[in-house]
């Protein structure tokens, strides 16, 4: 059973950094990308940041230069590195790994369940 367990979030102040952990665990195979969402409240959930098997990043543009996301592959974990971290950062952020399903030409998406990160301005 896989699953994901993220951790690092909290309230910072505005201008500060955390970072995420999403650590995974069972057995996963063909995964297509590993990833952080946010949601912030009455928003939909939004990705932030992904990362390929290769080491291929892409970010959302509100992040760009401000946000790293990494992967550890020995510990099947991803980060995220969160700087100058404003008040629009706010929200509860999932990490996520996309996996082919081979059978079905399809995809699924495993998630977390959620860490708060609260910026303060």
């Amino acid at each position: 059973q896989v699953q994901l367990v993220e951790s690092g979030g909290g309230l910072v102040q505005a201008g500060g950094s955390l970072r995420l952990s999403c650590a995974a665990s069972g057995i996963i195979n063909d995964i297509n990308y590993m990833a952080w969402y946010r949601q912030a409240p009455g928003n939909q959930r939004e990705l932030v940041a992904t990362i390929t098997n290769g080491g291929i990043t892409n970010y959302a543009e509100s992040v760009k230069g401000r946000f790293t996301i990494s992967r550890d592959n020995a510990k099947n974990t991803v980060y995220l590195q969160m700087n100058s971290l404003t008040s629009e950062d706010t929200a509860v952020y999932y990490c996520s790994i996309q996996v082919k399903i081979p059978s079905i030409l399809g995809t699924y998406n495993y998630w977390g369940q959620g860490t708060q990160v609260t910026v303060s301005s």
